[in-house]
């Protein structure tokens, strides 16, 4: 989600450079970036995993001689970062979460809906507080370099008909949509002349359901495990549309620019984490007194029923999937 507004920041201002610390997973995001942008991978799974490890690495940092820091994570580990370049005289600029207006959005009813300044907003509002000016007009990754469709040719032959992607997980149960109700929209879906389903999904049990989804229903096609992330976009940006949770791939296929239809359960998408450039008319969701009850969709659903997620039938979003390709 950083993406939009930092290529954008790096544009307007191509005399300066802007230096990423990331995940070493996510640096495959980072294509056909502005010139004055780099990434630097770090794992914090493995390799800088102890707090020992951490602090040497940040500590080689120093040799950029940054001139300024901008956090735009706001928690423990960049707290850290922060410290230790304050120590050496840098200004320090902090994102701010507004987490006592996410505390009353989430709160249990009665309350009052309201939209909550998206993070993107949050993230330019670090760059301006750091003193630059620029306007945000990131359109995708692929916006002025089209597609090789050679390569596109080789990961999934020729386009005919629509292409749509399915990506039917997330992290948090609160985000979930069903396992039994997206299978009928995918088996409604593989049955539609000239329509062929990309699923999209992580390792261990997403996989096998992917893959025993590809076995069972024609016109669909496993990406998990056949991709790297980069081909992964690359894909997504030949799509007519993505189907999504409140998830990852909701945010990568906004950044190949494709329009997303999303399912909401206990979170919101005026909790300011709607992907970005997104038409709200295509969230699906149920109005509930108690939605939302939580910005991330960890919680525990109080009422036991989950009635957020189970209350969506999958007729619903398969009548909002046909209304939008219809329109094409």
């Amino acid at each position: 989600m950083t993406i939009p507004v930092l290529y954008s920041v790096a544009k307007a201002h191509p005399q300066d450079t802007f230096t990423v610390l990331t995940q070493t997973s996510l640096l495959p995001l980072f294509i056909h970036q502005p010139q004055n942008v780099k990434a630097i991978g770090m794992d914090a799974k493995t390799t800088e995993k102890s707090f020992f490890k951490f602090i040497q690495f940040i500590l080689r940092l120093r040799a950029y001689n940054f001139d300024r820091v901008i956090d735009l994570h706001s928690v423990i580990r960049s707290w850290i970062v922060n410290f230790i370049f304050r120590l050496q005289g840098k200004p320090v600029f902090k994102i701010n979460k507004h987490r006592n207006a996410g505390k009353r959005f989430t709160a249990r009813p009665p309350k009052k809906i309201f939209q909550l300044r998206s993070v993107s907003d949050r993230y330019a509002d670090v760059f301006k507080a750091a003193g630059f000016r620029f306007d945000v007009q990131f359109v995708s990754l692929f916006d002025k370099y089209p597609v090789d469709e050679t390569v596109m040719k080789e990961m999934a032959g020729d386009k005919t008909g629509r292409w749509i992607g399915i990506a039917p997980f997330a992290r948090h149960k609160g985000k979930r949509y069903p396992i039994e109700k997206m299978e009928k929209i995918i088996e409604v879906l593989s049955g539609r002349n000239e329509t062929t389903l990309f699923l999209f999904g992580d390792r261990g049990d997403e996989r096998k359901i992917l893959h025993r989804w590809e076995n069972t229903f024609c016109h669909t096609v496993n990406c998990s495990g056949r991709f790297s992330l980069e081909q992964e976009l690359l894909l997504m940006s030949r799509l007519d549309l993505m189907v999504s949770m409140d998830s990852a791939n909701m945010h990568l296929a906004s950044l190949a620019g494709i329009k997303v239809l999303s399912i909401w359960g206990a979170t919101h998408p005026f909790s300011g984490f709607y992907g970005y450039n997104q038409r709200l008319d295509l969230a699906v969701q149920t109005d509930l007194a108690c939605r939302p009850c939580s910005i991330y969709g960890d919680k525990r659903c109080y009422r036991n029923d989950w009635a957020c997620m189970y209350s969506i039938t999958s007729e619903q979003v398969v009548d909002k999937i046909n209304q939008y390709l219809d329109a094409l």
